[in-house]
């Protein structure tokens, strides 16, 4: 059993990978940047130091951080652990990647869980299709997943079984938006910050989510349009009103200060700029207290 799923309580156990070891050295980035689709070629000497302040940060809330292992089989896409798995109450689900290259990743991330004892409940087989980007938990019984390009309808009917009837399941249906080849997840969209308090990029959302969550009594902070693009989104709540973000979106810090946010603002120009990558899709949080 895991403790604590939501996305915005304080952090206990999340899992990383360092970028040694999904990047590993110069001569990988050169072979794969531009057939990942990522926008410019990582610097390896700034993403090891920007990945270490980021981890720093979620020690200080008292968080046990697990390194996951290299493979031979693993793309720099590894370094983004939150889409390879998923969790629930009972344990850990296993994802089916809808990025062809990242196909090897859940496998490895099982492995690691069970030798770790970390329970594992089961996987998204076959044509199912799930990433872990593309669901948010605001309690134990309510869970949204993003239908998107990375997460389809038979990936759902399968997370649906594995998490049983006790669990709500909120489907968001997402837009187009820039294509199949694109990263866009519901979590591209929305970021927890507390309970009741969610950051959101209203333009991109369906509107049956949004009034879900407001008919929730969900507050909303707002991204402005024009920081979007630089992942004023992409927010990782390490305890409750305690959230890191990239640097760049001065105006969405300051909306989520004046809700009663602290902001860690992080370096990012290696190991999320280039992938699109910001702290949410670095750390795969296994419980939170």
């Amino acid at each position: 059993m895991l403790s604590g799923i939501n996305e915005f309580g304080r952090l206990k156990r999340v899992a990383m990978r360092r970028p040694a070891d999904a990047f590993v050295g110069d001569a990988k980035i050169d072979a794969e940047w531009k057939d990942l689709n990522y926008h410019t070629r990582p610097d390896m000497t700034k993403a090891v130091a920007e990945h270490q302040r980021f981890a720093d940060i979620i020690r200080s809330v008292g968080a046990d951080i697990l390194y996951l292992p290299p493979a031979k089989e693993l793309t720099m896409d590894a370094l983004y652990v939150r889409d390879a798995a998923a969790v629930c109450p009972r344990g850990v689900i296993l994802a089916n990647m809808g990025k062809k290259q990242r196909a090897g990743e859940p496998a490895i991330h099982g492995t690691y869980f069970a030798e770790t004892q970390i329970p594992v409940i089961g996987a998204i087989q076959g044509d199912g299709k799930l990433e872990g980007g593309d669901l948010i938990w605001l309690d134990e019984k309510t869970v949204a997943i993003g239908r998107t390009y990375r997460t389809n309808d038979e990936g759902i009917r399968q997370f649906k079984q594995l998490v049983g009837p006790d669990v709500h399941v909120e489907v968001a249906v997402m837009p187009h938006y820039k294509g199949q080849s694109d990263v866009f997840h519901l979590m591209s969209v929305i970021s927890p910050l507390d309970k009741d308090l969610q950051l959101v990029y209203s333009p991109l959302m369906p509107i049956p989510f949004r009034e879900w969550l407001l008919a929730r009594g969900q507050k909303l902070v707002e991204v402005p349009d024009s920081e979007f693009a630089s992942m004023g989104c992409n927010v990782l709540a390490i305890a409750p009103r305690e959230v890191v973000m990239v640097q760049g979106n001065p105006e969405t810090k300051a909306r989520m200060e004046a809700a009663g946010c602290k902001v860690h603002v992080i370096e990012a120009d290696a190991i999320s700029v280039p992938g699109e990558g910001g702290p949410t899709c670095l750390t795969r949080p296994l419980e939170r207290v």
